[in-house]
């Protein structure tokens, strides 16, 4: 057997093509009660007829059409969806990534749903119907050459045309049939696949939905990093500048290490508050810390630490930092914490100046430090603390800048007053 007819007896008759026809039987099925249903209704209202008995092809033809409404309204029930998706990754070989497993949650993905349901059962009907009735014939055409006389005798209606010459043709009639039967269920399982991601997959409004959720979760996984950077990033390292400086003064200074040490407690106490706040964000089962998130209105508290930890810091500030917007000044406070954990960890100690500036539309924050001919070692998997501030200056509709020039690092951040949050 050559390659091209190997590949069609494959498509027509290996395992996906068996298990397809096993599905439009499930649809041959499926669509039995709704076919006696239209069966009765018809038997009623027209004269002469009997709900055990079809007068014709016609009468049949009129009964299956009547049935598909019915089944259509079923298919409109939520959970008929991931039903039905089920069985097409099943015997179908749709993948489940093409599929929607969930309910359907508006009338538009219930309508589509309906609409392959009816698909189904239209080409389960058929395939069903023909896998039935055509084997049997099939079989008789086979063997029609081998009755003689007693084959003779059956000749009424559509056997009579293999009466006499036309007897020769009726063994390839026969297996024109079994192939016709083959073709059938080959070519209406291969349209249910291609109907199925169509009419069982996300509609374009669920795409839009699961893209909105998406990035719903990534802005707040990004939002829960930056907190987590900036708050217990700041504070780890603090404590352990602390810890060193009071280790290294505790006997020829005491006074200096019961400073550092009550700083550690101070900041701890800080971070294991930042902490529980940021780590309300993620509970869904229970209520988010009421603890607020730290302003500018803490700011003295924040370089009292930093001064604790070795830090030289000079301040210019605004008296007036209570009535900045929560929003601005909670972001100001974290990008001024990241600045001055920044200088402590790559410079040292080395004088930090800060300067703050508010006017009617923006507020502007700025730190400067000298940079160490030897700094110290870049931390591994740090690094993410400017991308940081750049992210809270954006989501601001703000900006921010950073750079050595002259042997100084400067950090200048705007924020404006008045931007809506993106």
């Amino acid at each position: 057997m050559t390659a091209a007819p190997r590949r069609l007896a494959r498509a027509t008759l290996g395992s996906r093509a068996r298990l397809r026809w096993v599905h439009q039987l499930l649809g041959g099925a499926l669509l039995m009660p709704f076919y006696l249903l239209a069966n009765t209704v018809l038997a009623l209202f027209v004269p002469g007829t009997s709900i055990f008995m079809s007068p014709s092809i016609g009468w049949q033809f009129a009964t299956f059409a009547l049935a598909l409404p019915p089944a259509a309204v079923t298919g409109l029930y939520p959970l008929a969806r991931p039903l039905m998706g089920g069985a097409v990754r099943a015997l179908c070989g749709v993948p489940k990534e093409e599929l929607d497993p969930r309910p359907s949650r508006s009338w538009a993905a219930r309508v589509r749903t309906a609409a392959w349901y009816v698909l189904h059962l239209l080409t389960g009907g058929i395939v069903s119907g023909m896998s039935l009735a055509t084997p049997p014939a099939a079989l008789y055409l086979l063997v029609l050459p081998l009755l003689g006389d007693h084959g003779r005798a059956h000749d009424t209606g559509w056997v009579a045309f293999f009466r006499g010459p036309g007897l020769a043709l009726a063994p390839a009639a026969g297996l024109g049939l079994l192939a016709l039967v083959v073709a059938t269920s080959w070519a209406a399982g291969s349209l249910l696949a291609r109907c199925a991601p169509v009419l069982l997959g996300p509609t374009p409004a669920d795409r839009l939905a699961e893209a909105e959720r998406h990035a719903m979760r990534l802005a707040l996984r990004n939002r829960l990093a930056r907190e987590l950077h900036d708050s217990v990033g700041h504070a780890l390292s603090a404590v352990s500048l602390q810890a060193s400086a009071a280790r290294r003064v505790l006997d020829s200074d005491p006074e200096f290490a019961r400073q550092a040490l009550a700083a550690i407690e101070e900041t701890t106490r800080e971070a294991v508050g930042e902490l529980d706040t940021v780590l309300g964000l993620l509970r869904e089962d229970g209520p988010a810390s009421s603890a607020p998130a730290p302003t500018l209105a803490g700011l003295d508290g924040l370089l009292r630490r930093t001064r604790a930890a070795g830090g030289e810091v000079d301040c210019a500030a605004p008296r007036d930092l209570e009535k900045i917007p929560p929003v601005v000044s909670r972001e100001a406070y974290r990008i001024v914490q990241e600045g001055l954990s920044n200088a402590l960890r790559h410079a040292g100690r080395v004088p930090v100046r800060l300067r703050i500036t508010l006017d009617d539309e923006d507020l502007e924050v700025t730190l400067e430090n000298p940079v160490r001919p030897a700094a110290a070692p870049r931390r591994p998997g740090g690094g993410r603390g400017l991308t940081g501030i750049a992210e809270r200056a954006r989501l601001l509709r703000g900006s921010a800048a950073s750079g050595e020039r002259d042997g100084v690092w400067r950090l200048s951040v705007r924020l404006p007053l008045r931007g809506d949050a993106r």
